[in-house]
């Protein structure tokens, strides 16, 4: 039943809501960062690679040498900013195509022009933004998810693991109080014995309210090829609790309908690891030593008669399923082999 089990979680939304979250962030911070990054444009020269500055500075001072233009040095460098002197220093060291006359001529006029343009500096300031601002750093996105996944983890086991270690603090069960010795007593005891199973049921359990948590009851019927029936278990507050059911799991003979000799129940409790199973089987199907060991694996092997009640346990759930009718086909078939239609009626308990 992990299927089973795996819907549970996901219809459990105290869990999928943080899990969702989680994610979003992660792929958020993925495709933001890794797939399609922000890219700049439209920066100061101040922002550029130090190779770059020193091309940019190279052609404003030819096009100031050309026009005798004085703003185009003044703005050239106010906008370089700090790093105005250290490229003016590499171009004098690599020229290149500028003549010294050139270089000194821009030298004065920046010199003699310097203190008026530091309110162009301030008008063209850009908040400053490194070189790694244009492509991603996997170093803080690394980070990121670490601790997101932390996050998550924390997540899952305050839902999940603090609800178990819960339910472990509560030593005491229904059979440390005797119920179970009571409950064999009275399958034995057949049909007969359904209102003795009721009042010994109130007598071990005391303090437990009389009506279950959930009751839900299936029926059964030859020709049902796909008899699956499946249940809900929510408390009064509406709270997810688990889920139980009834299937087909074994038949015999060939043909159609399918002659089914037994049914398994199962239930599932969202804080315990396992889904617990009992297979309810036809006198023949109890009585061949084959089917009964390749049944046995799915679960605990019990013999159908009206009034038998099954008990199912898990980590906080307890589950009592009742043969409330039961009728065996004819055919061609061996005696008491399949059934014609077996209604159950199951109640489901807090423990």
């Amino acid at each position: 039943m992990n299927s089973d089990k795996f819907k549970a979680l996901l219809e459990n939304y105290k869990i999928t809501i943080p899990v969702c979250i989680v994610l979003g962030i992660i792929l958020g911070l993925v495709v933001g960062w890794g797939i399609w990054p922000v890219q700049w444009t439209d920066l100061a020269p101040y922002h550029l690679r130090a190779d770059l500055r020193e091309d940019y500075l190279r052609m404003s001072i030819y096009t100031y040498s050309s026009t005798g233009d004085a703003s185009i040095a003044s703005k050239a460098w106010s906008e370089l900013e700090d790093t105005a002197d250290e490229t003016l220093d590499a171009v004098k060291n690599n020229p290149l195509f500028l003549q010294s006359e050139q270089i000194t001529g821009f030298e004065m006029i920046v010199g003699a022009e310097s203190a008026d343009a530091e309110p162009a500096a301030d008008i063209t300031e850009m908040p400053a933004e490194t070189d790694e601002g244009r492509s991603p750093n996997w170093l803080l996105l690394g980070g990121l998810c670490v601790v997101l996944l932390i996050i998550a983890a924390g997540v899952v086991y305050f839902l999940l693991v603090r609800n178990q270690h819960s339910q472990e603090s509560q030593p005491e069960t229904l059979e440390s109080r005797g119920y179970k010795q009571e409950r064999m007593s009275v399958d034995q005891g057949g049909y007969g014995g359904v209102p003795q199973a009721q009042d010994a049921y109130k007598t071990s359990l005391p303090d437990e309210p009389a009506m279950p948590a959930a009751q839900f009851m299936t029926t059964y019927m030859l020709g049902d090829d796909l008899y699956d029936d499946s249940f809900s278990i929510d408390a009064p507050t509406g709270e997810f609790l688990g889920e139980c059911g009834v299937g087909i799991s074994e038949t015999v003979g060939v043909g159609e309908p399918k002659r089914v000799t037994a049914l398994e129940v199962w239930l599932f409790d969202k804080n315990d690891i396992q889904t617990v199973t009992k297979v309810i089987m036809s006198a023949h199907a109890y009585e061949n030593d084959k089917i009964h060991m390749r049944l046995e694996s799915k679960g605990e092997p019990i013999l159908a008669e009206t009034g038998k009640q099954v008990l199912l346990e898990t980590a906080t759930l307890q589950l009592e399923a009742r043969i409330v009718d039961m009728e065996y086909g004819e055919g061609a078939a061996p005696d008491q082999s399949y059934f014609q239609r077996l209604t159950l009626e199951l109640a489901v308990w807090p423990k």
